[in-house]
Order: structure tokens, then sequence, then C-alpha cells
């Protein structure tokens, strides 16, 4: 997509007695550094507000508008802090009382991620949200409340912390859960785990969310995520709703260390992926061996719209990533569909029996 305005978008601008597109690109030189690569991003957006201010629009539609870029630019500030973290994102239930064994399971799960020097990210409430902030402390916690006419206020891990975010729209905190995880773990709840834990699976699936580790955390002797999977299987699975393959994108445990070591696992070589001149690419930590990369292209040609898996070392000129020039890379014309089967391909490269040995 082009970021340069044509000049029908500012058309209705052209012909007024004021140059709106004249009066936003003067606030642009005044407001906006003059080497940022962002210049023509920020001119649009200014120009989509005023357009809508053009249409005056109804004052629910502004308020929409207004809060939104408000929530947006006050979340960016405050998350700018911890980009060089990894983030857990931890779903569950506001109700979970803290006698229950998920709320004990929760709060040791929050230690186990905090010992691995990651953050813990959860709705800002009760229940399994205050468990889980509890275990991880004041200082790897981050909480995104949400306004509600009840039950909903922040935990005591982080209301004064000074790492809390508020927001009105459930689409905008929907956004930061999944936007800031590196991993998910998703424990028993009600409805908004659910809607949760469907909307984190089809982003992920259509590729619209980066892949990452999504563990079900259930208690010894449960069965709520066990009938969950069931269901997916035996009503969507087996009437064709999504693959069979797609199931690979969970991750079943029945303790707070084992979502520990699936978490770890899944980053022990796999760092992450881009899009790079119509190719995507996997960073690994890890070179892979010659037997290794040939069984990728046995096993998962699939994943191949043409050609096949290479692996590639780091290139300046191609591509200009200096903080991850110590990174291997395989490369390939990826199909964008099959994500639960480059779920699979991680799964491969993370074995250290498929690393090359002093690489």
């Amino acid at each position: 997509m082009s970021y340069e305005t044509e000049e029908f978008m500012e058309r209705q601008y052209l012909v007024s007695d004021v140059n709106i597109g004249e009066k936003v690109n003067e606030l642009i030189s005044a407001a906006v550094p003059p080497n940022s690569p962002n210049i023509e991003l920020y001119r649009e957006m200014m120009l989509t507000v005023a357009r809508m201010a053009e249409s005056d629009r109804s004052r629910w539609d502004a308020k929409i508008m207004m809060q939104t870029l408000k929530e947006l630019e006050a979340s960016f500030t405050l998350l700018e802090r911890f980009k060089r973290r990894r983030k857990v994102t931890v779903f569950g239930s506001a109700r979970t009382s803290p006698e229950h064994p998920l709320y004990k399971q929760a709060v040791e799960l929050g230690k186990i991620i905090a010992q691995h020097n990651l953050m813990v990210i959860t709705g800002a409430g009760g229940g399994i949200m205050a468990a889980a902030h509890e275990g991880a402390g004041k200082d790897n916690s981050l909480g995104l409340n949400i306004v509600l006419p009840f039950e909903q206020g922040a935990n005591d891990t982080v209301k004064d912390s000074g790492n809390l975010l508020t927001f009105h729209f459930f689409f905008l905190r929907k956004l930061f859960f999944v936007k800031e995880a590196d991993a998910l773990v998703l424990c028993p709840g009600g409805f908004g785990t659910l809607d949760e834990a469907w909307e984190v699976l089809t982003l992920i699936q259509t590729g619209k969310s980066p892949l990452v580790p999504v563990v079900l955390l259930e208690q010894e002797g449960g069965t709520y995520w066990s009938k969950t999977l069931e269901f997916m299987q035996t009503e969507m699975v087996d009437h064709g709703y999504i693959s069979a393959e797609d199931l690979e994108l969970l991750h079943l445990v029945y303790t707070p260390e084992e979502a520990g070591r699936e978490i770890a696992k899944f980053y022990s070589n796999y760092h992450s992926t881009r899009w790079l001149s119509g190719r995507f690419v996997i960073r690994m930590h890890h070179k892979l061996t010659t037997a290794a990369i040939e069984h990728l292209n046995q096993e998962f040609a699939g994943l191949c719209k043409t050609g096949k898996i290479e692996q590639v070392p780091y290139c300046e000129q191609t591509h200009k990533e200096p903080e991850f020039c110590k990174l291997y890379r395989l490369e390939f014309v990826f199909n964008a569909r099959d994500f639960g089967r480059l779920r699979q391909l991680v799964n491969f490269i993370n074995q250290p029996e498929n690393w090359q040995q002093n690489a």
C-alpha cells in the first residue's frame, strides 16, 4: 500500500476557500521531526480527521474517533518502555476465588513467567488476572483494564504501579492483548475468556497476528479445555470448518511448570518472523543442519507456493536489520494459509538435534 496521498483524496479541500492540505503540511512541518519516515502516515491521519470534521459526523461517531486516537496514543507511550521485553498474556475468569486451585495455579504461573524475565499482561481485574499479577509482581506486570458498569477494577498489583492502561472499548484492549503478546496462556473462564480465545486463534490462523505459543492451562482432573478441544475436533475439524493442523496452534497442559516449559521451548531456536519482498522469513538462534533443511523441504514442501525452503545468512543490504544480524534465517515463498503446518515446522526447528553444533 502506498502512503502517498492522491489528489482525489483532498479534492473537497482544493475547491474550498481554505486549502486544508496546505494547513496540514504546515502542522506536519511544525510537529514532526524532519527526518521521520512516518511523515506521510501522520499527514494521512490528519487528513482523515479533517475529512470527518468537514462531514461533521454525529457526536457519537466523533467521540468514538476521539477516544480511539487518545487511547491508542496513551497505549503506545506506555508500552514503549517495555518494547525490548517479551510478554505473556494470561486470560481467565475474574470470578475465580483465591481459594480455588486455578487461582493458585495462576499465581505460580506468574512466578514462573517472571523467572524467565517475561512480563505478564492481564485484564488487570480480579480472579485469574489478579493471581497471575500477584505471582509476577509489580515490576513484571502490565494491566489492560476496561471500564465496565460492574465487576471490573484494577487489582492491587497494578493499580498504583504506573503499568496500567484503562480502555473504554473492548476492541482496542483486545488489540494490545494480542499485539504485545509473545505467548498466551488461557485459563478456564466465561464468555470473555472464550471470546479472547477464538479471536486469538482466528488472528493466528489467518496470518493477521504472528505465530506465538497458545497454551491452555487446566487443573489436574479438569475438563474445561479438554471438552473444548473435543468440540473443536468433532464439530469443527470433522465437519471441515477448520483443518486438523489448526489444532497444532494450541497446547494443553495441566501445570504452570508445563506452561513455562512450552513457552521456553517455542523460543529455544525460533525467534520471530517477517515478510520481505514476497518471501516469508523465520529468524532463528541456531543454524540448522543440512539434513534438517532436506527434511524441511520433503516434509513441508506444501507450505511453499513456489521454490523451496532455504537457509540464508544475514545480509546487510537485503535484510537491513542490524539488531538481528546474528540470527540465522529460513526463507521461502509461503502460501500464507497453512499456519497449523507452520507451527509444526517451528516445532521441528526447535529440536536441538536439528541444530548445527558450534554454529
